[in-house]
């Protein structure tokens, strides 16, 4: 069962088309491990900060509370405990497994989130070619009957949460397994399709324990209950039912999918050291000779900001610069979390400790009255800056009509002179 550190917890992190649906398929059959298609919800609990229009009203209230109110430690705590009580839901029904995989592709979004939750969950890294991850956008638009313009999607100002997948999403999750960490492990696309088996075996020895027999071959698992469960979401890759196991047939479709403009607009986007930095050196020698472009090494800048500013203001998140993975891989939290307090046998805080905590308590109530406090003020100041710009309005208006009076008083002179000399002027 999932602890409060997270242990027996396992994400499966990359940016949607990167082939995250196959995989999940793959690791269910094991006999030790529950993995639904999606789950999404931890989204949700860290949203629950974030400003929303509620039909109960009480934006402001909620914002004052969950912002100034109730302290990070406690939020963080709440969320937690329900993300755990969720987790340990799904294994009992799971059929004796005792370990999960929220497989959530977006979850890009909050990677200093689930450090802090759960510093000793284990977190696989899918990585897949990006042109191929474009090429799927737009094989799956495509098939959804929709328009699959890529480079209007690519290069365009208007905001597109699939942009920020394959520029902003791609990147964070670059910064964040950079560094070699005990508790994170790298699995390649092109290798799982390649040899499944090989590569299972990989991923069941980081999770600490053995490769089953056939867990690749998916298709001979239809019709068992976790399998159907897995079916029954209908989220993630449509196409992973249509076949029975994995196979190589997407690994270079991306050559006959993208047009030579879509292909340049991307690299360009991503920079020429991204594609190397991930392994896909030889995409790139290959884009560049059938473009006759050579690439910069760096991304571009400036669009890698438009987005995320974009994002920014479309979800209300906030992100820590070059964020990078912080585990619990060298014992215990790391720092992430503090506790407070010093705890005897039973979980009470000993008596040479009480005065510390009193103080610590002391200290935090004085630090929720100033945050409160301090919202209060913010509010205060934009509803001074709302209500001074509709006197501005207002009195604008009032200038304008002033200004029209003579006018109106002229004009009406005219019309009776017009009408008393039957229409002479």
């Amino acid at each position: 069962m999932v602890d409060a550190q997270g242990n027996n917890l396992v994400f499966l992190l990359c940016t949607p088309r990167s082939g995250s649906s196959l995989a999940t398929v793959m690791l269910q059959n094991h006999s030790r491990l529950f993995a639904a298609q999606e789950m999404w919800f931890l989204m949700s609990l860290l949203d629950l900060k974030a400003p929303q229009r509620r039909a109960y009203g009480g934006g402001p209230i909620l914002e004052r509370f969950f912002g100034g109110v109730l302290p990070d430690e406690a939020f963080e705590k709440a969320c937690r405990a329900f993300a755990v009580e969720a987790y340990n839901g799904l294994l009992r029904g799971g059929g004796g497994a005792d370990m999960i995989v929220d497989k959530s592709p977006r979850y890009y979004y909050l990677l200093e989130f689930i450090d802090a939750l759960f510093p000793r969950s284990r977190r696989i890294w899918l990585v897949r070619n990006p042109l191929a991850v474009l090429a799927s956008y737009k094989k799956l638009g495509a098939s959804r009957g929709g328009a699959a313009d890529l480079a209007g999607m690519l290069e365009g100002a208007a905001f597109d949460i699939k942009a920020a997948d394959l520029t902003i999403g791609l990147m964070r999750y670059m910064r964040y397994f950079a560094k070699p960490d005990p508790l994170a492990y790298r699995l390649r696309y092109e290798a799982l399709v390649a040899d499944p088996r090989g590569e299972l075996e990989g991923v069941c020895r980081f999770l600490g324990t053995a490769y089953e027999e056939g867990m690749e071959r998916y298709g001979e698992r239809m019709g068992t209950a976790k399998s159907e469960l897995y079916f029954s979401m209908g989220v993630g890759d449509p196409n992973v039912a249509d076949h029975a196991a994995p196979h190589t047939d997407a690994v270079d479709a991306w050559k006959e999918t993208l047009t030579k403009r879509e292909a340049e607009l991307y690299v360009r986007l991503l920079g020429a050291e991204t594609f190397e930095a991930l392994g896909y050196g030889e995409a790139l020698a290959e884009v560049e000779r059938w473009t006759g472009v050579r690439f910069g090494r760096e991304p571009d800048g400036a669009m890698l900001k438009l987005r995320e500013r974009q994002l920014a203001e479309a979800t209300g998140c906030r992100w820590e610069p070059e964020y990078a993975m912080r585990s619990g891989g060298a014992g215990g939290a790391g720092g992430v979390l503090g506790v407070s307090g010093a705890t005897g046998v039973s979980g009470a805080p000993s008596a040479s400790a009480a005065p510390a905590v009193a103080a610590d308590d002391q200290v935090r109530q004085l630090q929720m009255t100033v945050r409160a406090l301090e919202m209060r003020l913010e509010s205060g100041i934009r509803e001074q800056r709302y209500l001074r710009a509709q006197l501005g309005a207002m009195k604008r208006k009032a200038d304008w009509l002033k200004s029209a009076i003579p006018f109106g008083k002229r004009l009406s002179r005219f019309a009776s002179a017009y009408m008393t000399g039957g229409g002479k002027k």
